[in-house]
């Protein structure tokens, strides 16, 4: 979609099929594929460095045992990120993803443990904490018409102090459940944990929902120019609504995996995931600006910063430096967003 004012002639009557440039992903062949192929291929290949240079500084990194960590704690930044990507191509930002990951183990475990639910109750229930946390987030963005930056930042900070009290300042522990530690740690294909397969099976659903569905094509649309794919006849209201929901869902997923695989819910974790998972979702070619993004370059992103909060750590660089590097990476990945964004103005 064009940023130009839109035209009366551009509008069309809300009984009819909706402008198909302003609902239609961006093609195989057309230039914002090819940049954000490239974009992707930069990425990879930026992700080959990291593992190569962390591979020759420590020779622990290349062990089958430390690569199968490196790809568990992904699972939970891949989650994460994997739902962002969507809010963030409609052109929002979603800063509850780490406290609202924390709430949504912490009711796992409340229904788990203290409500003595099954399992598959309690993993439900998760989900649909997560799915609630979305559903404000968008009836905030939508309805009351407050900033995606700030409507999250009070999620976010609600969602802390509800896991907090909640679960009375103090882990709750799946002792009674060895089967929920499986979910995350257990390895139906060897050397491979259960997350790790979790994050690629969400991944493919992303990607199907991404390209394949309305939903999709309506994120891209709205990123791109949210008042005429308004006045085209599309309920941007609703759809929102309804990205930010399937966001939450993916943040309540986050959760339930992270819990079975500390196989505890630690209420005071989670904040710095937001971060980590926004910067996974910006490295992989996803405007902040909205309009763009791939399922594929958020995997990558996310690999990039599980291995290099990794490396940093076997190479035992301490926590503040490790804080600044990745700092530093956030601010080069969002200074190449906006390079390209003014490249593309002037094109």
């Amino acid at each position: 979609m064009s940023d130009d004012k839109v035209r009366p002639s551009d509008i069309q009557d809300p009984v009819t099929e909706p402008d198909v440039q302003a609902t239609k992903a961006p093609g195989l062949f057309s230039a914002s594929s090819v940049k954000a192929k490239l974009q992707q291929a930069l990425a990879f290949g930026t992700l080959v460095v990291l593992f190569v240079f962390f591979s020759i500084a420590s020779p622990n990194f290349a062990s089958i045992s430390n690569i199968s960590a490196v790809l568990l704690s992904t699972a939970v930044i891949g989650i994460l990120a994997l739902g962002t990507t969507f809010v963030i191509i409609t052109g929002g930002i979603d800063l509850s993803l780490g406290t609202g990951m924390t709430l949504c183990s912490v009711f796992t475990a409340i229904v788990m443990v203290q409500w003595g639910m099954p399992m598959v109750v309690g993993i439900l229930a998760g989900l649909a904490m997560g799915a609630l946390i979305g559903l404000i987030n968008g009836l905030n963005v939508t309805m009351l018409k407050l900033p995606p930056f700030i409507a999250t930042l009070a999620m976010m900070m609600v969602a802390q102090g509800l896991a907090l009290i909640l679960s009375g300042v103090k882990p709750i522990y799946f002792s009674d459940f060895p089967a929920f530690r499986m979910l995350a740690t257990g390895s139906i294909i060897p050397r491979v944990p259960n997350g790790v397969l979790i994050l690629f099976a969400l991944a493919v659903i992303a990607w199907i929902v991404l390209s394949k569905t309305i939903l999709g094509r309506y994120a891209y649309a709205i990123g791109s120019n949210e008042d005429a794919t308004r006045l085209s006849g599309v309920n941007t209201r609703g759809w929102l609504i309804g990205i930010y929901t399937l966001a939450g869902l993916f943040t309540g997923a986050a959760g339930v995996i992270i819990a079975a695989r500390l196989n505890s819910a630690q209420p005071q974790l989670g904040v710095g995931y937001e971060l980590q998972a926004i910067a996974a979702v910006i490295i992989g070619g996803t405007s902040l600006l909205g309009g763009r993004g791939s399922i594929v370059g958020t995997l990558i992103g996310a690999l990039i910063m599980s291995v290099l909060i990794n490396g940093l750590r076997i190479m035992s660089i301490q926590t503040e430096w490790q804080n600044v590097l990745v700092g530093i990476v956030i601010l080069l990945a969002v200074f190449a967003d906006n390079l390209r964004h003014r490249r593309a103005n002037a094109s």
